[in-house]
């Protein structure tokens, strides 16, 4: 890559882990309908929708035709109000490591910054990290039709940074996000497991390994 110019954020384990929290509240959500999710079923919730998340688990527990729009959407919402509740106490110190260094590596080499989140609370989520003001625009599920793995959310970031495909680079942790970049026809750099995320362009163990040098080095 001759010059980066931008680099996309997912906010769910690149910027902070809330993984956990809405883990616990979808399996609370489910146990209320009868449906027991673990840890690994919960693989496939990561970077979706809350809606599409809601469908998967129905769908998993055999109770999809059970439930109209309504019902779901009432169901959605209790566990939306749920995780709000459980990140009540998110704070500075929540940032995984390297990503406030890496923030500030970028500012200084003047490369504009997006959050691309499937969260509707990113906003909210940034605020209590007090690092919203690190990013020039935050385009969370709320903007958006069509969740990840469909490109639109990282296509809606490109156009707010007024910035082609071709210099920028997106980060995510989940398979789902990974496709979301790759369909934007963005460079995708994944972060965590190289098996999981094996169609990015690059896979970083963790965050700590950010470095602008090694975005740049992308072919």
């Amino acid at each position: 890559m001759e010059k980066l110019d931008g680099v996309i954020f997912d906010l769910d384990g690149v910027i902070t882990d809330t993984a956990e929290y809405h883990y616990r509240a979808w399996k609370e959500l489910a146990k209320q309908v009868g449906i027991t999710i673990n840890r690994e079923f919960n693989e496939n919730l990561k970077g979706v929708s809350r809606m599409d998340s809601l469908e998967r688990i129905l769908a998993y527990g055999g109770r999809l035709g059970d439930f109209n729009d309504e019902e779901k959407s009432e169901m959605a919402n209790w566990k939306n109000e749920l995780y709000k509740e459980m990140i009540t106490d998110i704070k500075p110190t929540d940032i995984l490591p390297g990503v406030v260094s890496f923030l500030d590596e970028l500012k200084m080499a003047g490369v504009r910054t997006a959050v691309a989140s499937a969260s509707k609370n990113a906003e909210t989520i940034l605020e209590a990290l007090k690092i919203r003001d690190r990013f020039d625009f935050v385009v969370d599920a709320a903007e958006i039709k069509n969740s990840k793995p469909d490109p639109e959310i990282f296509l809606k970031a490109l156009e707010l940074l007024e910035l082609s495909a071709d210099v920028c680079v997106g980060l995510e942790d989940a398979a789902a996000g990974i496709d979301s970049i790759k369909g934007a026809g963005i460079r995708a750099v994944g972060i965590g497991d190289a098996k999981i995320l094996s169609h990015a362009d690059i896979v970083l163990e963790g965050t700590e390994q950010l470095r602008l040098k090694t975005l740049e080095a992308l072919a």
